[in-house]
This record gives C-alpha cells, sequence and structure tokens, in this order.
C-alpha cells in the first residue's frame, strides 16, 4: 500500500467518513490508507473504479475483514452481492424483472396508505421517536407489501433486517451470535415463501423465470429483505433530521413537493446509510501514480465524493440544486438490486411527512451508530408540528 497516502481508520468507533480529517485528506490525495483498504474520496475517481471491468465486487470478502463467522458470513459470501461473472448476470436478471418499474410503482399507493396509517397512530404520541414510531414500522411493512405477506409479520421482519445492518459495521463481531441468529430466521422465511408465493408477489415474480439454484433464490429473497428494510429505515430517519436541522427547506419543499426526488438524493450525499460502496482490484491497477495491487480492497466514500469540490458541490445540505450522482446505491455492474423499490417507498413517506407536518423538529439529540460501515441513528425523539 502507498505509504504517501494519507492514513484514514476507518475501524475506528469514533472515526467518522464525513469528518474535517477526510475532507483534508480529500485535499491532499484522491484516495487514502485505511486499515480495510483504500478509501477513495474524489468523485471521478470514484465513478472510474465502480465502471471499471478490472475491479470486482468487494464486499465478498467483509466477513473476513472483520472477522465474522458463521451463517450470516457464509450467507454473504455466496449471495448476489458477492458473485460476479455468469453468475451474478443471471441472478441479476431476474431480481430486475421481478422488480420491474411497473410492478414497484404500483405499490405506491399501498406505501402511502401504510405511511398515512402510522402518522395518524402517532398524533397522539409527541414525542416520539420516529425509528421506532415511523421509518422501521414503515420499511418493514413496505417490505411485507413487495411480499405479500400480512403486515403483522412486519415487526419481527424489520427487526431481523435491521439487526443485519450490524454486520456492516466496523464493531461488526460485537453483534455476531445476533446476526446469525436473524439471518437464520430471514432464511427460514425465504424458503417458505418459496414453497408457497404469495401470488404476484416479489418471490413468485423470481421463480416465475425458473431459475432452478434454490439456494441462489433464497439468498436473494434475504438480501432485497435486508437491503429493503435497513436503506430505507435508516434514510428516511436521516432525512428527519437534516431537515430538523434546515427548517427552511422543509418549508420549501411542502411548496414543491415535485423536488422530492432530489431532496432523496441530497439526503443521500449528505447522509448515506451505506457510506462506501467497495470494489476489489482483479489486476494491478494504475490511477494517477497509485497502483492499487491485485487483491487490494478499495472503498469510494459515499459522501466525501458526493461533496468533492470538483462536482461543484459547496458541502452545505441543500436540496434546491441539481446535484452529479451520487454513489449511495453503488455503481456500474453492482448498482444497488433495490435502488427503485427504496425511493418509491421513500418518496411515499416523505409526500405523507410534507402534507401531516409543518415542520420536523427534534425534543433531545439523536443518538447514532458509528458513521463508518453501515450507519444509522439509533434513537431520535421529535415532535412535528402538525398541519391542521
Amino acid at each position: 500500500m502507498d505509504r504517501r497516502l494519507p492514513f484514514l481508520d476507518l475501524a475506528s468507533p469514533t472515526f467518522s467518513t464525513r469528518s474535517q480529517e477526510v475532507h483534508t485528506a480529500r485535499q491532499t490525495a484522491w484516495c487514502a490508507r485505511t486499515p480495510f483498504g483504500y478509501a477513495v474520496l474524489r468523485h471521478r475517481q470514484g465513478g472510474m473504479i465502480l465502471r471499471d471491468r478490472r475491479f470486482r465486487q468487494g464486499s465478498h470478502s467483509w466477513p473476513n475483514m472483520v472477522g465474522l463467522k458463521g451463517s450470516f458470513a457464509e450467507f454473504w459470501k455466496r449471495s448476489v452481492i458477492s458473485l460476479e461473472g455468469e453468475e451474478h448476470s443471471a441472478l441479476r436478471k431476474i431480481a430486475q424483472n421481478a422488480l420491474a418499474q411497473e410492478h414497484i410503482v404500483a405499490l405506491e399507493p399501498d406505501f402511502v396508505e401504510i405511511a398515512e396509517t402510522l402518522c395518524d397512530n402517532l398524533r397522539s404520541h409527541e414525542p416520539f421517536d420516529i425509528i421506532d414510531g415511523f421509518t422501521e414500522p414503515f420499511a418493514g411493512q413496505a417490505i411485507t407489501t413487495l411480499l405479500g405477506l400480512p403486515l403483522h409479520v412486519s415487526e419481527r421482519l424489520a427487526a431481523d433486517a435491521t439487526c443485519l445492518g450490524l454486520a456492516m459495521g466496523p464493531e461488526a463481531i460485537n453483534y455476531q451470535a445476533e446476526v446469525n441468529a436473524s439471518v437464520d430466521r430471514l432464511t427460514k422465511m425465504a424458503n417458505r415463501l418459496l414453497d408457497a408465493p404469495p401470488s404476484g408477489s416479489f418471490v413468485a415474480r423470481l421463480i416465475s423465470e425458473d431459475y432452478e439454484d434454490r439456494q441462489a433464490l433464497i439468498d436473494l429473497t434475504v438480501i432485497s429483505i435486508f437491503g429493503g428494510v435497513d436503506t430505507t429505515r435508516a434514510q428516511l430517519a436521516f432525512a428527519a433530521h437534516l431537515f430538523s436541522q434546515h427548517p427552511e427547506q422543509w418549508t420549501w419543499l411542502r411548496n414543491n413537493p415535485q423536488a422530492v426526488s432530489n431532496a432523496i438524493d441530497e439526503v443521500i450525499r449528505m447522509r448515506p446509510t451505506t457510506t462506501w460502496a467497495t470494489r476489489e482490484a482483479l489486476e494491478d491497477v494504475t490511477i494517477g501514480d497509485v497502483i492499487i495491487r491485485a487483491g487490494e480492497t478499495v472503498h469510494i466514500l459515499v459522501h466525501a465524493s458526493a461533496t468533492d469540490p470538483e462536482t461543484g458541490h459547496d458541502g452545505n445540505f441543500d436540496i434546491r440544486v441539481r446535484r452529479k450522482p451520487h454513489f449511495g446505491f453503488g455503481g456500474g455492474a453492482h448498482h444497488c438490486l433495490g435502488h427503485l423499490v427504496a425511493r418509491t417507498d421513500m418518496t411515499a413517506a416523505l409526500n405523507v411527512w410534507l402534507r401531516r407536518w409543518e415542520a420536523i423538529e427534534l425534543a433531545e439529540e439523536p443518538v447514532f451508530l458509528p458513521d463508518s460501515g453501515n450507519t444509522s441513528p439509533l434513537t431520535m425523539s421529535v415532535m412535528p408540528v402538525w398541519a391542521n
């Protein structure tokens, strides 16, 4: 590893991928050294690497990096997120067909109804924790809707999916037992769904493709549940936090709801739940004056690359400005399969909030997971100003 480069301790629980330390390193070089490989700090090089076929998906090695063993590690290494070549392409194709745009868009009224019901239930409970009260149950019920399951199973499903998110942080080894138990429960659920898929559901659409590898379909269902719940749950909570800090932009968005899509992207730029996208070099690759050796891992930091001054971003949260694309959903051959689901259900939730809440105010300071790997608010007590 190139010792001339700055060093960032991504493994430290006190490290933040959004820190001044990262921004200072970005001024010095396009990448930095870390305990997990290189961190890519600039937008141009991040985009190049995500599209470069000399790199493969790098997350397959994450369990080894952090010392995870057991059923989660085994699941992660064999899932679509870790596969390459024809096997990855085949699974990706059937998942894309199952998550076709017209199918996801048709679910939007259901997502809106879920959000409306949750808001109705919260009106008499102030202050309330927005994660326990809204974002986690909303994300869980949105995924059970996608799966064609009754909403009453969503609480356990959401809790297990949220637990898997702990496996993607720098302190993953501390949660190994819980993570393995959660992936075991989700695997059993996926297995039952494959035996009797609800009509028109995501799993029914998967098996209509006549893919013969049952274990791969089980794993694809589990990774879809994990990503679908964890991303929506955390990004909506981060949105609430950002808008509590920028009330004037919430007011502007209420008057310009057509900008919700742009607002979601700006939330991801400024407070990404997946703080990096990972790739591994298949051969020696030279970028600028840095040689990335075969087998070395690079992590494209989402916030650092999205707020790179070379993109024109000034580092401030502003939903009114059109920006260059971020890498919060990855990119290239491994661009997130569920990005349309996440965008659709988050849009539904935000639109309901805009109608219901004139402002979002914090009742107390939130508590967050470490800002590295996968991150999320742990608690966030809010007191929205309800519209008449």
